[in-house]
């Protein structure tokens, strides 16, 4: 009976020390950068620069730079896209900062799978808080986590803050908690059009186009849509909104891939997100009908 009650301490004291390590995961060296900056100058190498001399074995990657300006809905999408192939300990960080220099609070996000995201909390972490979920949030004090002699730069937040906070970060030179002080876990969200099924009917929103190609994104996925039973040659009705107003409509087959319609026709099937898409064999679905995307863009499919 001893011997059973010491090997049930140990497995107790085992288990808690996975609980332990899972809530506490370590950062793994590398850092993602993400901005509107574009790369015709020197501001993204200036951020590389930054983290380089943190420390010279960091490993920096980009995810994109080419953000339209401002844009922090493509931000928060982009992120939402990207994130959870990239390894626990991955930190991130994405400058669209229209607010830059303002009281929009600046701050380091770990979430439920053990990413952190280093950002102003502007909208840009609306949609990876829902995907990842939100362990814990902390402001970043600029007192200490700041470059050296840039306390008179106001405009670059980016080089001077994010970027050198995330590689601290990163390479462990500081950790989560001295960040700074912690905050309630709550970002400020974008509003846009859930995805939601009555009966035959699904609503979403468009947030995304697949800006090669023209299709046409939705937030719909798979999971919305089971009880739909979609089987390959089913048709839908498509009806496409901008500011409630409808813009597009037409019934569409339900396929696996574009080259199960003839060129030029429209196809409905499961983007490489696992999301409702829309697209025309071998040409522009968005150009053709001029679709955008964004929170003002929706969409009600219709089971026939």
């Amino acid at each position: 009976m001893k011997k059973l009650n010491k090997l049930l301490l140990l497995v107790l004291f085992l288990f808690s020390l996975n609980i332990v390590t899972a809530a506490n995961v370590k950062t793994n060296g590398a850092i993602v950068l993400q901005t509107d900056f574009g790369e015709k100058d020197g501001a993204v190498s200036a951020m590389r620069g930054v983290a380089f001399g943190v420390d010279n074995n960091i490993k920096v990657f980009d995810l994109t730079h080419e953000i339209p300006a401002y844009s922090i809905w493509d931000a928060a999408y982009r992120l939402y896209q990207t994130a959870e192939y990239w390894p626990s300990g991955t930190v991130f960080v994405s400058v669209v900062d229209p607010g830059v220099g303002t009281d929009r609070k600046s701050v380091v996000l770990k979430t439920k799978s053990g990413h952190y995201f280093v950002t102003p909390d502007n909208g840009t972490l609306t949609l990876i808080a829902e995907r990842l979920g939100i362990d814990e949030i902390r402001e970043i004090d600029e007192a200490v986590n700041r470059r050296k002699n840039s306390e008179k730069s106001y405009t670059f937040h980016g080089r001077d803050v994010y970027v050198y906070t995330a590689a601290r970060l990163a390479t462990g030179k500081i950790t989560f908690e001295q960040v700074g002080k912690k905050l309630p876990n709550k970002v400020v969200e974008i509003p846009y059009q859930k995805a939601t099924i009555n009966g035959k009917t699904v609503s979403g929103n468009i947030p995304m186009l697949d800006v090669q190609y023209g299709n046409v994104w939705t937030n719909i996925n798979r999971d919305t849509v089971k009880s739909l039973n979609l089987k390959k040659g089913d048709i839908l009705t498509v009806e496409i909104f901008n500011n409630n107003k409808s813009v597009y409509k037409k019934d569409i087959p339900f396929v696996n891939s574009f080259g199960d319609v003839a060129d030029g026709k429209p196809l409905v099937y499961f983007n490489s997100l696992d999301n409702i898409s829309f697209a025309l064999n071998m040409d522009n679905f968005a150009e053709k009908n001029k679709i955008s995307y964004g929170g003002e863009w929706t969409v009600k499919i219709i089971k026939k």
